[in-house]
């Protein structure tokens, strides 16, 4: 009987370390909802053609993948060079590099 006393704390645990990560993809998919949508009614460049234009630029590092804030309509693509990740802001609009903070 005691065994099933020490399973529950456990299984708690694992109920909480999978809210976050069901949290973490719902933002995800508004986030890319958004910028979908942005970029349908012309107000941003598809994620694609920002892509093509930066990744080649930063051949030195491994993408680890974009984010988009609609508000400012601007991506962070996600690099990492020498073991510290790097982000790129780009203006969605036009395509430019707005910042790269390391």
């Amino acid at each position: 009987m005691l065994k099933n006393f020490t399973f529950l704390p456990l299984l708690a645990l694992g109920f909480m370390a999978v809210a976050p990560q069901s949290a973490l993809a719902k933002d995800r998919r508004s986030e890319q909802n958004d910028a979908r949508a942005q970029m349908m009614a012309g107000k941003v460049k598809s994620l694609r053609s920002i892509e093509n234009r930066i990744l080649p630029q930063m051949s030195d590092s491994q993408y680890l993948g974009p984010e988009f804030d609609p508000s400012a309509q601007v991506y962070r693509l996600k690099f990492i060079r020498d073991g510290r990740v790097v982000f790129v802001d780009v203006d969605g609009r036009t395509g430019a590099i707005l910042r790269e903070s390391r």
